[in-house]
C-alpha cells in the first residue's frame, strides 16, 4: 500500500488543489446552474434583447401614425377607405381581385 502512495505525485496529494478542482467541476457541470444552462441563459437573453428592440421601434412607429392620423383627417379617411372598406352612405363599393 505504501508502494501504491509514493508513486502518486506530491501535486495529486495537495488537499487544496483536490478540494478547488472538485469545486469547479462541480460548479461547471453537476450544479443547477452549470455552463450550459447559463450559455443558454445568455443566448435566450440576446435574443429578448433583439425582440424588445424590434417591439419598442413598431410601438414608436404606431405612436407616429397615430398623430399622423389625428392631425390630418383626410389621412384618416384614406387609411378607413383602403384599409378597412369603409364607405359613405351614399356610396357604392366596389373591390376588384386580381
Amino acid at each position: 500500500m505504501k508502494k501504491i502512495l509514493e508513486r502518486i505525485p506530491s501535486v495529486f496529494k495537495n488537499f487544496y488543489l483536490l478540494s478547488t478542482t472538485f469545486f469547479i467541476v462541480w460548479l461547471a457541470f453537476v450544479d443547477s446552474n452549470d455552463l450550459f444552462l447559463q450559455s443558454q441563459l445568455s443566448t435566450k437573453k440576446s435574443e429578448l434583447k433583439e425582440a424588445r428592440q424590434f417591439y419598442q421601434n413598431k410601438i414608436l412607429e404606431v405612436k407616429n401614425d397615430q398623430a399622423a392620423l389625428n392631425n390630418n383627417p383626410d389621412l384618416l379617411e384614406k387609411m378607413a377607405r383602403e384599409k378597412y372598406l369603409m364607405k359613405k352612405a351614399n356610396e357604392d363599393l366596389y373591390i376588384v381581385v386580381k
